[in-house]
């Protein structure tokens, strides 16, 4: 076990490595960012004293090199946009909007999802059966962008039921909550349905209704906590999709987290908080693959030899 679980960190801290490249290499194609932080009239000597001192005038690899060492102490630099703020500093403040809009997405996602599966795989091959397929369907095809804007449409704008836009109370969360999380309704909902048609064919099942146990204990009791395995597992690393999928919801609602954050950098060519972002995205993500790889060793002994 112990073996297993040094492979996997090194194979996730190989990873962030890989990534940290990547986003060093793309953050740079934007463009020099001081062309949108000076005004039009700046002069040649602006350019040059703003550049030394953002450390742009070295080489490319020297810069890698400075960028990973601050990094791993947490110093992603300050902010070119917020100047007199630093990046992590910024991630840090907007953290928490994504974390309360990703955890309610998935809750949400769940309260569907799973209703919907079980009582799919108990009617199978009937018009409910059928529905929820269409609903997994759309939940796989539609845009996000195209969804929250219709939605907000509906209910905002022309109902007037819910706030189009900001992070306020339970209203505020609703819509783009909705948005974030119904692509996963359809991947949970598939999940919970296959898994429960294979357990609804097993010989306890048939035993305990043999015994007269009433139908809906049989299905929502026996049944779905054992088919439960999968889908529980697999919220972990659903949880970590809705987490770095933010940034179109966020856009969409202008709700104030690192989604909004990391669009008004690229935007404004903010090296620095793009990385701190893009890096943090890749940690929390790379994190929960990481634990259930672990959980997962637990759960069957046989996967650690693999």
């Amino acid at each position: 076990m112990q073996r297993f679980i040094a492979v996997r960190i090194l194979q996730s801290l190989l990873a962030i490595l890989v990534m940290s490249v990547i986003v060093f290499g793309l953050a740079r194609l934007s463009g020099n960012p001081l062309e949108v932080m000076l005004p039009l009239e700046a002069q040649e000597e602006d350019y040059a004293r703003l550049t030394q001192y953002w450390g742009l005038d070295k080489p490319l690899h020297e810069q890698y090199v400075v960028f990973v060492k601050k990094a791993i102490q947490g110093d992603f630099g300050e902010s070119l946009k917020y100047q007199g703020q630093s990046a992590m500093g910024l991630v840090v403040e907007r953290l928490p909007a994504t974390l309360e809009l990703a955890g309610f997405a998935l809750l949400v996602s769940a309260l569907i999802a799973v209703p919907i599966g079980v009582l799919a795989a108990v009617a199978k091959d009937t018009g409910w059966d059928v529905a929820a397929k269409v609903v997994a369907l759309l939940g796989q095809s539609l845009p996000v962008f195209w969804l929250g804007i219709v939605l907000m449409w509906i209910f905002a704008v022309w109902l007037g039921w819910f706030p189009s836009s900001g992070r306020g109370g339970l209203q505020h969360l609703i819509l783009p909550a909705i948005t974030l999380g119904w692509f996963q309704v359809a991947a949970i909902m598939r999940l919970v349905r296959s898994s429960m048609l294979e357990v609804l064919d097993s010989e306890f099942v048939k035993l305990a209704r043999v015994k007269g146990i009433p139908e809906w204990k049989v299905v929502w009791k026996h049944c779905l906590r054992n088919a439960g395995i999968a889908p529980l597992t697999f919220f972990a690393i659903i949880a970590g999709v809705l987490l770095t999928g933010t940034v179109v919801t966020e856009t969409v609602f202008t709700w104030p987290g690192l989604g909004l954050l990391v669009v008004d950098a690229v935007r404004s060519r903010d090296f620095q908080v793009v990385q701190a972002v893009v890096i943090i995205f890749a940690f929390i993500f790379i994190l929960v693959n990481l634990l259930v790889d672990v959980l997962y060793a637990y759960l069957d002994p046989r996967i650690r030899y693999q």
